[in-house]
């Protein structure tokens, strides 16, 4: 099957081209999708080498929208069977790739949730954003009946087809909690792998906040009584 790999990527120019770099080096039949969503610190500069590259689509949006509007974006370009989310700073590691698709492409699982608290080797960094992590998918697993470790990762896997049966609306990174509530609505089976985690700090360019996590909460109500 054919992968559509949607990066959305806002002012990483220290990241983006070794990033780049390691998702190309993964040897299965794939297509590129960047969303630049109106980066100002030379990243565009860097993306323009691969416009006309094989396998890539560059998109440049006009103004900053959030990841969620990216990742829309990157949907509706998107040509392969199954979409890999995939973050344009090097926290994730895509050699994960096999790892993620294998109950994907056995058929067992629609969606496949990369989840960095079920043993991959990672970073130690900060206790509070682990604890608040595993606090909101406390929560949406309560609103969800679902029982997922890690509902805020980064890597999220799934069949392109499950797009024709969502709505996605959140800009920001209420995408991960929508992106969940609308699934489990919808008896999608689900499956989680451990992955590795090389997290980043805010020295290092790190962009989700407290406040993020306080419009998390907020979505996860949202999507269970409003939507």
């Amino acid at each position: 099957m054919k992968l559509s790999i949607i990066i959305p990527v806002f002012n990483e120019c220290e990241t983006i081209c070794e990033l780049i770099h390691r998702v190309d080096a993964v040897k299965l039949d794939k297509e590129i999708i960047i969303v630049d969503d109106a980066s100002t610190d030379g990243t565009r500069s860097l993306l323009k080498k691969y416009e006309e590259k094989e396998q890539f689509k560059i998109i440049y949006q006009s103004k900053n929208y959030g990841k969620g509007k990216a990742l829309r974006v990157g949907f509706n370009k998107a040509e392969g069977e199954i979409i890999i989310i995939q973050d344009a700073d090097l926290e994730y590691n895509p050699k994960d790739y096999p790892i993620l698709l294998e109950p994907i492409l056995d058929g067992r699982a629609d969606v496949v949730y990369g989840s960095r608290f079920l043993g991959g080797p990672h970073r130690v960094l900060f206790f509070w954003h682990s604890m608040g992590n595993r606090f909101l998918t406390i929560l949406s697993n309560m609103f969800t009946n679902i029982n997922l470790t890690d509902m805020e990762t980064g890597y999220k896997v799934f069949r392109r087809s499950i797009l024709d049966s969502i709505s996605l609306k959140c800009n920001r990174f209420g995408f991960e909690p929508e992106f969940t509530s609308k699934i489990a609505r919808q008896k999608f089976i689900i499956y989680e792998v451990p992955i590795s985690y090389a997290g980043r700090d805010y020295s290092a360019g790190k962009k989700i906040s407290w406040k993020d996590g306080v419009a998390a909460i907020w979505f996860i109500f949202r999507f269970r009584f409003f939507s």
